[in-house]
């Protein structure tokens, strides 16, 4: 049996769906939890408002609002390919501030001021390295040369 061309039949599947499959997943990701911000029902709800407390402009309730349409329109703007790279920019300009909370919440983020063990909420953010990771290779996918036939 020849293992070279089942691993490449293989890996010729995961390249053809793997780049749709990234898209919809952060599409339903993004919009799902960003829809949850503007209907008052995020689990993020607390923490975003406390994150954002001390901006000068806008009230944390309005944030919430901002950042819950923010991220609908990443995961609308992921469902199509002409928009990626578009979702992609607004992503790791999301990113930014969901990465604030780790700075500027210790107390919340990380278990007794220790940065070895975060709290649930920590690790609701650290995950985001792997979000981040995808929109990388997902970008990588779209600026890829189209080989000469």
């Amino acid at each position: 049996m020849d293992y070279t061309k089942i691993d490449q039949y293989i890996a010729a599947r995961m390249r053809h769906w793997g780049e749709p499959a990234v898209r919809i997943s952060f599409a339903i990701i993004f919009f799902w939890f960003g829809i949850l911000k503007p209907l008052g029902k995020s689990s993020a709800e607390g923490l975003l408002k406390a994150t954002v407390a001390w901006l000068p402009l806008g009230t944390p309730e309005l944030w919430l609002m901002v950042i819950g349409y923010w991220e609908m329109v990443i995961g609308i703007a992921f469902l199509f390919r002409s928009t990626t790279r578009l979702a992609i920019a607004l992503l790791f300009l999301q990113m930014i501030g969901t990465f604030m909370p780790l700075v500027f919440l210790p107390e919340i983020t990380f278990q007794e001021g220790n940065y070895l063990l975060p709290t649930l909420e920590g690790q609701y953010i650290i995950k985001n390295v792997m979000i981040i990771s995808a929109a990388l290779v997902l970008g990588g996918y779209f600026y890829r040369k189209k080989s000469k036939k």
